[in-house]
């Protein structure tokens, strides 16, 4: 939790060093009206005047109504710095996780990630919140009543003091049971986040296949488990009302009938000041017994709120995977080489990828095919380091890619992953959404691109460049996504492309005629393609096959017919003799 609080900034911590001379001023306040009310009680009994009476009356009056003012403005900068804390975890928790790897991201979980961003942030901000009030004023309003109270009478200060003692077992209870139940709320809080974002994400597939009753069943259980163990919490977190209600009420009970036998074995003369001193001993009992109270209250919150601190702490102190390199200029822009690249994802035993070599130079088109888990995606996944080689090097313009910074690589890489993603905006929204050299693609490079990626006709079609695009990208087809997803990687003139099965949802026209002017308006970018359609790479000028992470096959479509009998046996189970001639 100290590791959070560090996080706040200097003006917060002026806020809090504001709050803590206001909270004293108010604990002052509150502590002197019980000496007000001995004078009022004197006065009484010994016929003070009525204006006496009234001017300590009007005095206790000014106290509540300063004190009450003290707490409207520190609840007003507490909320300050618990909303400023808050905002500045979250930035930090998404500034993280921009940077993190594609297996820290699965190591955490979705689910997970987005859980810590929302809800754990939210208990930090309501202890802090709350918490912060009650763990400054607490302490300073317990240790100042008990000096005032110490020398009225040891009787009533041990009674005092069992009370107090009894709270804190309850607290001590209370923490021992909870902690542990808590951790387990937020866990299970990722598993329904988890589960309601699979069924929302795939509500086509769980309709089409009847699949809604054991999506129901599935998440049932999730959410019965949760609710069992939030019934658990709250069924002990509600034994604290009555519990408070007894001590408070017994304190009273066991101050007035200690006070009684006090007062009949004192002499006539000193019974006005014992009784004085009783009820003013009354009200100090009860601001310390208060005091423990809001100490309470805070220990209740603090169990929740240590987890979802611990939670958090996990993700910012957790090193990426991907360590930014010092920087590198490239000559050529566009010659890529694998040399003696294996990769294995982490904590597996076996490579995906085994000593794959290959060189592609600046304008070519290289392309990657194979049979379903041969490494291909993977393979081209390492050139913008979504991953990075277990063994080998990768350079590009024969300079190591991990020498280069993540924003030159990302300059320098125009990626079209295998599956289509579009943000809810406009077209236009979606094609200027990259940046290159911290410059927008302007108009003219995203018109160029929309012809390339043949768009042209269905942006027109659905009214333009500003027309909508929802959520999921739900109000267009397959192949309109994927084509959008090309022509954004266009808009920004990468020197190289990288193509992950980006042409699967096109028609084969379609595909044909987007390769054509790719060819013929890009000839000077190199292109990484992976693709399943022999008709796709036939016409590359290197195509590389793989067959469970090993290169079976290099060269081009007619070398690798007569060569290679893996691709040999993907072009014929595609095309016909025919086609293929």
């Amino acid at each position: 939790m100290l590791k959070i609080l560090k996080k706040l900034n200097k003006v917060e911590w002026l806020f809090v060093a504001i709050s803590v001379g206001l909270i004293v001023a108010s604990v002052w306040l509150d502590l002197k009206q019980p000496t007000y009310m001995s004078d009022i009680t004197k006065l009484l009994t010994t016929g003070g005047s009525v204006e006496d009476i009234l001017m300590k009356g009007l005095l206790m009056l000014a106290c509540t109504l300063g004190s009450t003012a003290i707490s409207i403005i520190v609840g007003f900068l507490v909320a300050k710095i618990a909303s400023g804390l808050s905002l500045r975890i979250r930035s930090n928790i998404f500034d993280k996780v921009q940077g993190f790897s594609a297996n820290q991201i699965k190591k955490f979980s979705t689910a997970s990630l987005i859980t810590r961003t929302t809800n754990d942030v939210t208990n930090i901000q309501n202890l802090v919140s709350f918490g912060m009030q009650s763990i400054i004023k607490a302490p300073i309003m317990a240790i100042w009543a008990i000096v005032i109270i110490l020398g009225k009478s040891w009787k009533w200060s041990a009674l005092t003091a069992s009370a107090v003692g009894v709270l804190m077992i309850l607290i001590l209870i209370l923490t021992i049971f909870v902690l542990p139940k808590f951790k387990k709320i937020q866990k299970q809080t990722d598993s329904i986040n988890r589960i309601m974002r699979e069924d929302l994400t795939g509500v086509r597939v769980v309709r089409a296949y009847n699949a809604e009753k054991y999506e129901e069943n599935r998440f049932g259980r999730v959410n019965s488990d949760l609710t069992k163990t939030n019934l658990f919490v709250g069924r002990l977190m509600s034994l604290i009302n009555p519990f408070m209600t007894f001590i408070m009420s017994g304190l009273s009970l066991g101050i007035y009938w200690l006070g009684a036998g006090i007062i009949q074995e004192t002499s006539i003369s000193l019974k006005l000041e014992v009784f004085s001193d009783m009820v003013v001993f009354m009200s100090y009992a009860m601001q310390v017994v208060m005091a423990f109270i809001l100490l309470t209250l805070v220990f209740v919150m603090y169990p929740r709120a240590s987890v979802s601190a611990k939670r958090i702490n996990e993700v910012l102190e957790d090193k990426s995977d991907i360590i930014d390199g010092e920087g590198a200029t490239p000559i050529s822009h566009g010659e890529i080489e694998f040399k003696n690249v294996s990769f294995k994802y982490p904590d597996a035993d076996e490579y995906v990828l085994k000593n794959i070599n290959f060189k592609v130079g600046k304008g070519q088109t290289v392309a990657f095919i194979g049979s379903t888990g041969s490494g291909k995606s993977t393979l081209i996944s390492l050139v913008p380091r979504i991953y990075d080689a277990t063994e080998g090097e990768i350079l590009i313009d024969g300079v190591n890619v991990k020498d280069y910074t993540l924003s030159q690589i990302n300059d320098l890489i125009g990626y079209v992953p295998q599956k289509a993603f579009l943000f809810s905006g406009t077209i236009q929204s979606n094609l200027k959404y990259g940046s290159k050299a911290g410059e927008k693609p302007s108009d003219a490079d995203v018109e160029k691109a929309i012809k390339i990626a043949q768009s042209d006709s269905f942006i027109s079609e659905k009214g333009g460049l500003d027309a909508e695009i929802t959520q999921g990208a739900t109000n267009v087809s397959g192949g309109q996504k994927q084509r959008l997803a090309i022509a954004r990687a266009l808009a920004r003139n990468p020197e190289i492309m990288i193509f992950d099965d980006s042409f699967s949802a096109l028609d084969y026209k379609t595909d044909k005629k987007l390769r054509t002017a790719l060819k013929r308006e890009k000839k000077h970018t190199t292109n990484l393609i992976v693709a399943q359609r022999i008709g796709t790479i036939k016409d590359a000028d290197l195509i590389v096959v793989l067959d469970n992470g090993e290169m079976v096959g290099i060269g081009k479509h007619e070398y690798l017919m007569k060569q290679c009998p893996v691709y040999k046996e993907i072009a014929t189970s595609q095309l016909s003799k025919e086609e293929l001639a």
